[in-house]
């Protein structure tokens, strides 16, 4: 099986892509099939967050893209600016990942979490989207395992 060994900053003029969810963008090491059929190992020197728009370089030289699958979504909208960063604050203290816009929280859908954000005074609304939160706050990737 060929192996993508490398990522790349800009998936370019790829051929192919392969589409995964936030979850499947975490990854080392895994038996990937592209959206258009090509079957490879992503192998890859330690776990990396993989964003949507990058690519990987297969051994023989092809750019395989990446792309955000959509995914189940909430969008939680505040009153006004503190009211934002107040709930932004919540989010952040239960660890979650989130988007944040100017206007809105963007998170994945979870029916407990929607409840606690319109406890705290927010319209929550059901999307589907690519989800593509905040990175680390360490640098870039993801902020797992992370001590206090």
């Amino acid at each position: 099986m060929i192996r993508a060994t490398e990522v790349v900053a800009e998936a370019g003029a790829a051929e192919d892509s392969v589409t995964l969810d936030y979850d499947g963008r975490y990854r080392r090491r895994i038996a990937l099939r592209s959206d258009k059929g090509c079957e490879f190992l992503l192998d890859l020197a330690q776990t990396t967050d993989l964003r949507d728009g990058q690519g990987l370089r297969l051994e023989d030289g092809r750019i395989i893209g990446v792309r955000a699958a959509d995914e189940d979504l909430m969008i939680a909208r505040a009153h006004d600016p503190h009211h934002l960063v107040r709930t932004a604050w919540h989010v952040g203290n239960r660890h979650l990942p989130c988007a944040i816009e100017a206007d809105r929280l963007v998170l994945r859908w979870d029916h407990v979490i929607a409840e606690m954000l319109e406890g705290l005074g927010c319209v929550v609304e059901r999307t589907r989207g690519p989800f593509v939160p905040e990175g680390g706050a360490y640098g870039m990737g993801r902020t797992h395992s992370h001590a206090h």
